[in-house]
């Protein structure tokens, strides 16, 4: 018989402690796992998804009520602490004499007996005196209260409060833990909006209108994305709204020749492709086979034949390229800090050190891919993060030293995003703020 939470337990293990990608390993979960039912693929999914966005939350409660630091413990034993608590917490649905019960199991099970009295009596006696807990003071303890009421590491919620304010972290932190529905965008070139919308309700997919662009969804309610008819048959491709801005701030016109630098999964380049009406070309770069392949398994899933995957890494220079390109995007590599929401537990693989490196890497490829723009050519600079660092002291640095100037992209948006920033040429958008990812835009025109 299959045991739930011994899956949910893989699966954080492999996340926290190996630290594989949390959206992959819950995917490849979720596939492994397509014949259970819809109610205990359900469950796999909030209990890991919740267990990780709530982490450090759950540490702080554990270590309440145990005199061993959850570091200190021994990784099966904190993850199934976590995943326990995270259950006793937040899903009432559930007796706390089941998760406390099912926990001590697992310890057994992984081979912890000695241990099984540890993790009853911590369970035990946080299933009594959850209500007991006192938490940091919101006016006393600020940034601590940020870090324990919303699991976000204290380095990312101060660096963040010195840039916006407390009161819009707060927004930001808690909009990121807030479900959403999956964003799509429709293929416009393959069907009408109003027939993915009907193909969706009768598969008895719930559809809503998203903000910002008439032909981006929501969708809620589905089982496997591969099993919706509109997905297989090419209507639709899974994408953030602020990835969709992406495409529309760059502005294709008919016959340009795109080159998209780092561009798995491709939804950014296929939306290029999408919007020149099967004119022109996109080539959709990255890195590796596997991104590459991915990629090509989407060009060929929708039709597209404006639209090419190709290896290239783009900190190397491709001489064939020079001047090449009407439009460059580089939605380069990043902290990732505006998609929490999406995967949690980017959170705590971040560190100030690794941020500092990621900003090397982003200056190493615009050094390296902004001469593939022809001059009077754009190049599109995007990340899917929300700090100055990554994204407004990036662009700084590379006007100072490259030759391009800032466009305004108020022609590209709507009213709703306009500002000071976007006619300056870039939009920051922040979750909780604005109704999509935190997302950074800027539009730069090659003048010599």
């Amino acid at each position: 018989m299959i045991n739930l939470r011994e899956i949910i337990l893989g699966a954080l293990m492999d996340i926290v402690e190996e630290e594989q990608y949390s959206h992959i390993v819950l995917k490849d979960v979720l596939e492994k796992y397509q014949y259970l039912d819809k109610r205990d693929r359900a469950f796999i999914t909030r209990v890991t998804e919740g267990t990780l966005e709530n982490m450090l939350q759950m540490d702080y409660i554990i270590e309440r009520f145990s005199k061993v630091k959850v570091e200190n413990m021994k990784p099966v034993i904190r993850n199934i602490l976590r995943m326990s608590v995270y259950q006793l917490k937040y899903m009432d649905s559930v007796p706390d004499s089941a998760v406390c019960n099912e926990g001590v199991r697992l310890a057994q099970k992984r081979g912890f007996y000695q241990l099984k009295g540890f993790v009853n009596g911590v369970l035990r006696s946080v299933a009594r005196n959850l209500d007991k807990v006192e938490y940091p003071s919101k006016e006393k303890q600020p940034l601590l209260y940020l870090s324990v009421t919303y699991s976000m590491p204290e380095w990312i919620v101060k660096s963040w409060c010195e840039l916006y304010g407390f009161d819009a972290v707060e927004k930001i932190c808690q909009d990121m833990h807030e479900e959403k529905p999956t964003s799509i965008r429709c293929n416009l070139d393959k069907t009408e909006k109003e027939q993915i919308i009907e193909s969706l309700k009768e598969q008895g997919i719930q559809v809503e209108q998203s903000p910002y662009l008439d032909y981006a969804l929501g969708i809620r309610g589905y089982n496997y994305m591969k099993a919706v008819l509109a997905f297989k048959r090419g209507w639709f491709q899974v994408q953030d709204v602020s990835s969709m801005l992406v495409s529309e701030i760059a502005a294709p016109k008919w016959g340009d020749y795109c080159i998209d630098v780092c561009a798995a999964p491709g939804g950014k380049s296929l939306h290029l492709a999408d919007m020149l009406h099967g004119s022109g070309h996109v080539e959709a770069r990255d890195i590796t086979d596997y991104k590459v392949q991915l990629m090509q398994e989407n060009i060929e899933r929708i039709g597209v034949i404006n639209m090419s995957a190709t290896l290239q890494d783009a900190t190397v220079f491709d001489p064939e390229s020079v001047e090449r390109a009407d439009i460059l995007l580089a939605d380069v590599p990043c902290s990732g800090l505006g998609v929490i929401g999406k995967k949690a537990d980017i959170r705590y693989k971040m560190t100030p050190a690794k941020q500092t490196e990621i900003i090397k890497l982003q200056r190493k490829i615009l050094d390296t891919v902004w001469k593939y723009v022809k001059v009077g050519g754009r190049l599109i600079y995007s990340t899917c993060t929300i700090g100055a660092e990554e994204n407004q002291y990036n662009v700084k640095w590379f006007l100072e030293n490259y030759p391009f100037v800032l466009e305004s992209i108020d022609p590209y948006i709507c009213d709703e995003l306009k500002g000071k920033t976007t006619s300056a040429g870039y939009l920051q958008l922040l979750p909780g703020i604005h109704k999509s990812d935190g997302f950074f835009i800027a539009r730069l025109k090659r003048v010599k």
